[in-house]
């Protein structure tokens, strides 16, 4: 498990400048969940806050586990490295769009728009979310929103040939992702302010493009890691 913690450590900071995408994603939903109780009962907003991103984190380790199955399936044939190869080029395609620079990565999100308009039926029954329970299995519904943050993120934890490790790598994501929506629930109109600020978003973009260019495979990986 010890060689799987620089990759472990990597899906963490990617959630974690990925955040403003999340933000985007499922900011409206974090403050729905914060009207619904009044702010002078903070204990129970937080409670809320923390069960809908459990659920949407164990969303996304189950979908790894899933794809994951596929990368070890194919494990030690030319389609791994295929498998490698895409998750690269959407990953530099998503700091592009983290940037500003292009936003052509929202095409991608299409692809599972016939699986969301199944699930989307059944989360908003669960709005408006009273309980516990209710903002768990509404967060493990809401994980499966198209989002090309995470595609790209499960191609590459697919790409690791290991169903397990696949399913670690996106709970890793997922934890990453935690901070951005949670503080987003508590105090969002300063976490969004900070989002947006251009600066912010350009070292995150840069930061996921270099990613992406260690993910290729290939001899500059070495000078990556060097540098």
């Amino acid at each position: 498990m010890l060689e799987l913690a620089p990759q472990l450590a990597s899906a963490l900071i990617l959630g974690l400048l990925g955040g403003g995408h999340c933000l985007g994603m499922c900011g409206g939903l974090m403050g729905a969940l914060t009207l619904a109780i009044p702010a002078e009962q903070r204990g129970p907003r937080v409670r809320l806050l923390l069960a809908y991103n459990l659920g949407r984190i164990f969303s996304y380790a189950c979908a790894g586990l899933l794809l994951g199955l596929l990368g070890w399936v194919v494990a030690g044939s030319p389609a791994v490295m295929a498998l490698r190869v895409v998750a690269a080029l959407l990953l530099i395609a998503m700091g592009l769009y983290l940037g500003g620079w292009w936003s052509g990565l929202t095409h991608v999100e299409r692809a599972g728009r016939g699986l969301w308009r199944l699930i989307q039926p059944l989360a908003n029954r669960l709005l408006p979310v009273s309980s516990v329970p209710r903002a768990l299995l509404l967060g493990a519904l809401w994980g499966w929103l198209p989002c090309g943050l995470v595609y790209s993120t499960l191609l590459w934890a697919a790409s690791q040939g290991n169903a397990v490790h696949s399913g670690l790598l996106m709970l890793a994501f997922g934890l990453g992702t935690w901070p951005v929506l949670l503080a987003t629930g508590l105090a969002a109109q300063r976490t969004r302010q900070l989002l947006r600020q251009r600066g912010v978003r350009v070292v995150g973009g840069v930061m996921v493009i270099l990613f992406g260019l260690w993910t290729l495979p290939g001899p500059h990986q070495h000078w990556l890691m060097g540098h």
